[in-house]
């Protein structure tokens, strides 16, 4: 697929793709039942609203990287791009490296392994996500979210995280700044900043030196 391929493979179902440079512009959308190993994809819009897909062991670049697909198993993908994986259900993320910006807005019961994300505004609106032994790099993570939990992970260059956010997290690193978390607990070795400036923000933060045993049990 040469970068002026438009729109192909859309409305295809049981796909396997391997070892091929997919560089069209509007590419796999409306699919299911697909396979993707051993690829190199730069595809402006790629992966719309496809259902069932496997990738491993291929590098992306694109924006708006598989919005509104369901039930998604990436393993050992890196990702370069902007507004990825918004408003997807169903997914399972392991030892990948995403470079992006808005990731995961408005997504929905997604786990995230032993991953590397750096970006801004990580993960706004979503539900039911857990990050575990994942390094998340970047300003205003994981803010108006419901059911959130991190297990075990690390966190750079992170500040007003958590904004009005339900979460469960055991954190291994100081964090810059907290601002005004809805409910639950965070537990961090340090925070530069705690802010709280609303009445509804009842989470809990809990710093101290002992956080990797909190963590384990979180």
């Amino acid at each position: 697929m040469t970068e002026l391929c438009r729109a192909s493979l859309w409305y295809s179902d049981h796909i396997t793709i391997t070892d091929t440079k997919m560089h069209g512009i509007k590419a796999l959308r409306e699919c299911s039942d697909v396979v993707i190993r051993s690829c190199d994809i730069i595809s402006p819009e790629f992966g719309w609203s496809t259902r069932d897909i496997m990738m491993e062991n291929t590098t992306a670049t694109s924006e708006y990287f598989m919005m509104r697909s369901e039930d998604i198993t990436f393993k050992g993908v890196t990702f370069n791009g902007k507004y990825s994986f918004q408003y997807i259900k169903n997914a399972v993320f392991e030892d990948c490296v995403f470079e992006t910006k808005d990731a995961f807005w408005h997504g929905e019961n997604i786990t995230v392994k032993n991953s590397v994300i750096k970006g801004e505004y990580l993960a706004w609106y979503s539900n039911c996500l857990t990050l575990e032994n994942c390094k998340i790099i970047g300003t205003q993570p994981f803010c108006y979210c419901t059911k959130l939990k991190l297990i075990n992970c690390e966190m750079t260059d992170c500040d007003l995280a958590f904004e009005k956010s339900e979460v469960e997290a055991s954190i291994t690193t100081p964090v810059v700044s907290i601002k005004n978390p809805l409910s639950g607990t965070i537990c961090v070795p340090s925070v530069g900043q705690i802010i709280r400036d609303d009445e509804m923000s009842k989470g809990k933060i809990v710093t101290c030196s002992a956080c990797r045993a909190c963590k384990e049990s979180a």
